[in-house]
């Protein structure tokens, strides 16, 4: 397989919704190919907020899928838990599911590690969380990397989770109601911390494309890198959709929307289609964006280079 675009955050792809329970294997290697096609050589598979009964079951279902294909092994070369120990509160929690959000539990971690084979390499959680610097001690040690995201943490929890060992910030400018305080906002103070790289969706929608800007340009040289957060919309036609339990509709906009509710549920867009926008709207060349696509940070997730 030719090296080719890394993408964080996968939630689903080619109309596969990867929160389902029991995804087929043919439904998996179909999207496997479609991202091939989009130029995704490898990705982490996202699963968002669920119960820890069902997130443990689909961990172990999607390694017994990686072990039955390796072109889907090779793709699928981890996994990013996006939850559940994110903030419920309204505005912060997004598209997740509050019921299932609290505070970060080592064993239960372990837990999922085991169903994933080791395979869990991100986790994002929201720092203000009871524990967390504990957590991600422990989280750190055992070779998983910690993003902060969907949280309103004050500066001093951001302050303990980078001394911890947090490095990333998952989709930073959203994940936060659509008002804020002016200056005082976790947006800005997680900007402020030079120590985190930062993950944009650059699909001109989750931040328009002057937004992009600004942020990226408040970003030292290297701690910025972007992701699609796509969920089964991408690469597929417009129509109705799920992630998860939520029921979504995706336009010709390829906005996805949850039906009589504010805001986004994921992206529709795929990753050669983000470097394009990159390269149009930040003014870098199309070697620089695909760079920022983050193929080149594969080793800070303790992986290899495909062969």
């Amino acid at each position: 397989m030719s090296a080719g675009l890394f993408d964080i955050q996968v939630n689903g792809f080619a109309g596969v919704d990867f929160q389902q329970m029991n995804v087929s294997l043919s439904a998996l290697r179909r999207a496997v190919d479609k991202l091939h096609e989009h130029q995704t050589s490898r990705f982490f598979l996202t699963l968002i907020t669920d119960d820890s009964a069902r997130l443990e079951k689909k961990l172990a279902h999607y390694e017994q899928l990686r072990a039955a294909d390796p072109v889907i092994a090779e793709t699928v070369c981890g996994y990013h838990l996006e939850g559940p120990w994110l903030s419920p509160e309204p505005g912060f929690h997004g598209a997740h599911d509050p019921q299932f959000m609290g505070p970060p539990e080592i064993k239960l971690f372990e837990r999922f590690q085991r169903a994933a084979g080791g395979n869990v390499r991100l986790i994002t959680l929201a720092p203000e969380q009871p524990g967390s610097a504990e957590f991600i001690r422990a989280a750190v040690s055992a070779g998983v990397q910690i993003s902060l995201g969907h949280t309103n943490a004050g500066a001093k929890d951001i302050e303990d989770a980078v001394a911890a060992g947090a490095k990333f910030c998952t989709h930073l400018g959203n994940g936060v109601p659509p008002e804020l305080p002016r200056h005082d906002n976790v947006i800005q103070r997680l900007l402020a911390r030079d120590e985190l790289t930062a993950f944009f969706i650059p699909d001109g929608i989750h931040l328009p494309p002057f937004v992009l800007q600004n942020l990226f340009r408040a970003k030292p040289a290297g701690k910025a890198l972007f992701t699609t957060d796509c969920m089964a919309a991408a690469a597929a036609p417009p129509g109705n959709y799920t992630l998860g339990a939520m029921k979504v509709a995706v336009g010709k906009d390829r906005i996805v929307r949850q039906p009589g509710r504010p805001g986004f549920a994921g992206s529709a867009l795929t990753a050669d289609d983000g470097v394009k926008n990159i390269y149009k709207w930040l003014g870098l060349s199309e070697a620089e964006s695909r760079a920022l696509f983050s193929p080149e940070i594969v080793k800070q997730f303790s992986l290899t280079e495909p062969v």
